[in-house]
């Protein structure tokens, strides 16, 4: 078999002949994560080599309500014009549940000029990325990405609830770590590992983590667009075969009121592509400078990246004081409390782990975020605060509390809109005030319960 690293078009066809394919769908990830395109005969596939969709495609709150007026008309055009979208031959996979022989190709969007589009969440890690090579340097990443199994639950009003496993029984307490509670939902697994395996994804270790229901996948250390590719396939995919179980797997950041919330950690390093080195190390094995400032690139600019973090109102109420979720970015050395942490690794896998992400958090402008905070770091040199080695709940909050303070924050923070793109900062932060607006109109149980006849 053809490896995928580095494949041409022509090897593609070959790799589409090989594996029988009779149709493509052609994905394109928007600013929420959702798989947008079309789904093309193989034929035409490999007649066209892309398609055109509309720019706003991947400008879409989750709702699918776009802006009507003000700063993102500014970066796309009022007349709703065409983007050509070219398919990405490294990121094809089989779709290992299609009835039929399909596989699945990301592109990338380019204007009609040849140039990437610069609001697209893969463009913008792309950009990221090439800063880091303009350097000689390679940044490597891991996810660690938590996602609740719940009940199959067709009427958004009803709270979510737990599973039923092959007990025969809902969980109804914590299992952190148990095996016995992961093995309950052994088919579904099965079945998550056998398409991964189809799909060649590099999945690591599943555990279970606090919540009921709660788990935990890792991916292994690569470059960041291949992981990015990989998380948005394996969402997709955990979907789908959990649906093929009769339950949902959902990425909320904090579906259930009482359980913790769900996060997406971030472990990322830097290696010198001259020298194989990795350069939070020196070579006598002690912490670098960079170590130190990328750690203060983080500190720095997190708080302003939270819009990009933690995306959505629900996201919020994971980050909260004691649930296993940071509320700060203190940093420290095997410390579990802080947003910012550092294992215990050896010089050549020093890393550090940012652990303020959440679940529900595009994958490409998540890793772009975080990789954007620490290039700034080492560019102006960032010394961190002194390191945090007791208990980083006790101090005081040190990230917005909400969306719309997080949204201002990233408005003004310019340093990362250089990085990160103006046109990808004013398109994302548009788009988040609409669904802010949506959200608004909604009036909770909570507000029923307490302000009816209360107030």
């Amino acid at each position: 078999m053809v490896s995928r690293d580095n494949f041409t078009f022509s090897e593609l066809e070959q790799w589409l002949d090989e594996h029988g394919v009779t149709e493509v769908e052609c994905l394109v990830p928007d600013l929420t994560g959702v798989a947008r395109g079309k789904i093309m005969p193989r034929g035409k596939f490999t007649e066209d080599r892309g398609m055109r969709l509309p720019e706003a495609v991947v400008a879409m709150g989750v709702t699918g309500e776009f802006p009507t007026e003000g700063p993102y008309y500014d970066v796309i055009s009022p007349t709703d014009q065409d983007m050509h979208l070219r398919p990405d031959p490294s990121s094809v996979r089989i779709v290992p549940w299609a009835s039929d022989p399909t596989a699945q190709v990301i592109h990338d969007c380019f204007d009609k000029n040849g140039k990437l589009i610069p609001f697209a969440p893969r463009s913008v890690l792309r950009h990221v990325c090439d800063l880091y090579a303009a350097e000689g340097w390679e940044p490597i990443v891991a996810p660690e990405l938590e996602f609740y199994l719940v009940a199959r639950n067709p009427d958004p009003d009803v709270p979510l609830k737990a599973p039923i496993g092959r007990s025969g029984r809902a969980e109804t307490s914590r299992q952190a770590y148990s095996i016995d509670a992961v093995n309950e939902f052994d088919p579904l697994f099965e079945d998550v590992y056998s398409y991964c395996e189809k799909m060649q994804l590099n999945v690591d270790t599943l555990i279970h983590e606090i919540g009921a229901g709660q788990m935990e996948i890792n991916f292994f250390h690569a470059h960041p667009l291949g992981l990015a590719d990989e998380v948005f396939f394996f969402k997709r995919t955990l979907r789908e075969a959990a649906m093929r179980h009769d339950m949902f797997a959902t990425f909320m950041a904090k579906p259930i009121a009482g359980e913790p919330g769900s996060s997406m950690h971030v472990h990322q390093s830097i290696v010198d592509k001259a020298s194989g080195r990795n350069i939070f190390s020196n070579e006598d094995g002690s912490p670098s400078k960079e170590f130190y400032w990328y750690i203060g690139g983080l500190q720095k600019y997190v708080p302003a990246a939270m819009a990009i973090f933690a995306p959505y109102v629900n996201s919020y109420r994971r980050l909260v004081r004691s649930t296993a979720a940071p509320i700060n970015i203190q940093w420290g050395t095997d410390n579990r409390t802080v947003g910012i942490r550092s294992p215990v690794a050896t010089p050549v896998a020093r890393r550090v782990e940012n652990r303020v992400s959440g679940a529900d958090a595009n994958p490409y402008a998540a890793l772009a975020a975080t990789l954007a905070c620490g290039y700034l770091g080492i560019k102006k040199q960032i010394e961190p605060t002194p390191e945090c080695k007791g208990d980083a709940y006790l101090g005081d909050y040190g990230l917005p509390r909400s969306l719309g303070e997080a949204l201002a924050l990233l408005r003004d923070e310019t340093d990362l809109a250089d990085v990160l793109g103006r046109a990808f900062v004013t398109v994302y932060t548009e788009v988040k005030e609409v669904e802010y607006a949506e959200f608004m109109k909604v009036i909770s149980p909570w507000e029923r319960e307490h302000l009816l006849l209360h107030v």
